[in-house]
């Protein structure tokens, strides 16, 4: 289990989470290592600034070092973890500029996505929406917000998977990951969970009517919403967030 520690010389925090067993995922033992921690990562079960102990996630795990080193080595690469030479490795702090970069991507993706797809959409897809829809109304209902992130993430996915072009989720998501975290901060703010899911019916009634500008008027509305959220979490909670470069915007 990984415990809670300080370390000093960087002023960070490392988080004392049990990670995901390897047996919920899926590949070899280093894929299964790495989806483990990204899980948490993006979950933030492993908070933005945490110290990441590979003795501890080795024993959490049950695997050996190297598995744990590959792992880190592909998290580094997307950007979600900082290894810092003589210092140690961390979880990356947030941020809003690559937020607002990934979100201008996703945005970018997601429109042309539903513009395309409200004149061709079929009964079959409509069907698939609106049941996740459904589910979406009852895990509000029943407050599970981590349930409710997963049927999020679903339907997005279903309307990118509906165009045809496979390639078309991986980049969005790609584009998204260090939103996905800081999404994250938000959904626990209170009535935000009701009102995605208005945005999410809003999208899939526009779709249903084969309206391609309402389909991404509402899509545009829907995505816009969480940097008028992330602004005032940065100022809420510097701890999480790099400290901005002189010049950046």
């Amino acid at each position: 289990m990984l415990r809670t520690d300080r370390d000093t010389s960087q002023g960070r925090t490392a988080a004392s989470p049990r990670l995901d067993p390897l047996d919920r995922f899926t590949g070899s033992l280093a894929q299964r290592t790495y989806h483990s921690l990204r899980a948490a990562i993006l979950d933030l079960v492993l908070p933005p600034g945490a110290a990441l102990r590979k003795p501890a996630i080795c024993a959490d795990l049950g695997v050996s070092r190297a598995p744990v080193s590959e792992a880190i080595a592909r998290l580094a690469v997307e950007g979600l973890v900082d290894v810092i030479p003589q210092a140690g490795t961390y979880v990356a702090r947030l941020s809003m500029r690559e937020i607002r970069e990934g979100a201008f991507l996703r945005e970018a993706i997601e429109l042309a996505a539903v513009e395309a797809l409200a004149p061709v959409i079929t009964d079959d897809q409509l069907m698939l929406l609106n049941r996740n829809l459904r589910v979406q109304e009852a895990l509000v209902a029943d407050g599970d917000t981590a349930g409710f992130y997963r049927h999020d993430a679903e339907l997005h996915a279903l309307i990118l998977s509906f165009t045809g072009f496979p390639r078309l989720a991986t980049v969005a998501e790609t584009a998204w990951v260090q939103v996905n975290r800081a999404r994250r901060l938000v959904l626990p703010v209170p009535g935000r969970v009701a009102e995605t899911l208005a945005e999410h019916r809003a999208i899939v009634a526009a779709l249903a009517a084969r309206d391609p500008a309402a389909a991404r008027a509402a899509s545009r509305h829907h995505l816009r919403q969480l940097l008028t959220f992330l602004e005032p979490l940065e100022r809420a909670h510097p701890d999480l967030f790099e400290t901005p470069r002189e010049g950046a915007p």
